[in-house]
């Protein structure tokens, strides 16, 4: 298999992290023989070796942290020490922005010399871990510093982390298949004090890029309770993709599924 993205968790936000109504461990993306983890928030540990398939740490080239949020990036530390086998075996790239690292950084000082490098995030930055391109297309509307990427692999594949709809985030994620953060089914108004996107910005994205895959994640507690594969149904409805509605609480996605145009709720 040339790659695949093994999803550890899909909630989002405080409550359900802090509750572990859904799982909150982030995301494993494999291609060719590089491997990344991306935002290993709570529980990323715990459920990577609880998986029925071998996920070792040791394996991984690199980490991501989209921003510095506990959901996203509470097992930083302790991946890094994963990935070097307890910091006896120098290696691997953590990129990240600025202030996770600076100010009121979320990564300890003492695992820092454990890696082969830091890479800061910076809008329109590029980026590469042997196999893997990827790029931080734009800066996203959220509390502290926060990116979405682009991996430019066989196909473009974005993830849409958190953030507060503009009208410009759809023109930096042409793509072909889209990972997106969607907190709520309620509509975010501009008095609402979330920085987050809601169902009715998923639709207005979706029906701007066209993509032939969308996957949704990071459910909150509202968005839970109404079932995220009935959600899913409901934005297919407002959009103009076609192809079969899919819903899985977790799993392992395979690129050579990600040419169907499908609408998955992950």
């Amino acid at each position: 298999m040339e790659g695949y993205i093994k999803f550890f968790g899909t909630g989002g936000a405080r409550f359900v992290a802090s509750r572990q109504i859904r799982a909150t461990g982030g995301l494993w993306l494999h291609y060719k023989g590089t491997n990344l983890y991306i935002d290993p928030g709570p529980g990323a540990i715990v459920k990577m070796h609880a998986s029925k398939e071998k996920f070792d740490p040791i394996h991984l080239d690199g980490i991501i942290i989209t921003h510095k949020h506990i959901d996203h990036a509470n097992d930083v530390n302790v991946m890094i020490e994963a990935m070097t086998d307890g910091g006896f075996k120098k290696r691997g790239i953590l990129f990240c922005p600025e202030d996770a690292v600076n100010g009121d950084p979320v990564v300890l000082q003492y695992v820092r010399k454990y890696l082969d490098g830091i890479a800061l995030f910076h809008e329109g930055g590029h980026y590469v871990v042997k196999d893997i391109a990827f790029s931080t297309p734009v800066r996203h509307i959220h509390p502290v510093e926060t990116y979405g990427i682009i991996f430019h692999l066989n196909k473009k594949i974005a993830l849409i982390s958190d953030t507060r709809f503009f009208d410009t985030l759809p023109l930096h994620y042409n793509v072909d298949c889209l990972i997106i953060n969607v907190l709520r089914s309620k509509p975010i108004t501009k008095s609402d004090a979330v920085d987050h996107l809601a169902v009715d910005d998923v639709i207005k994205i979706v029906n701007y890029i066209k993509p032939e895959t969308v996957l949704l994640t990071h459910f909150g507690m509202n968005l839970i309770k109404e079932k995220p594969d009935l959600v899913a149904e409901r934005i297919k409805e407002f959009t103009a993709g076609g192809g079969f509605l899919f819903s899985m609480c977790s799993g392992t996605v395979s690129y050579t599924h990600l040419t169907l145009p499908t609408i998955y709720s992950v």
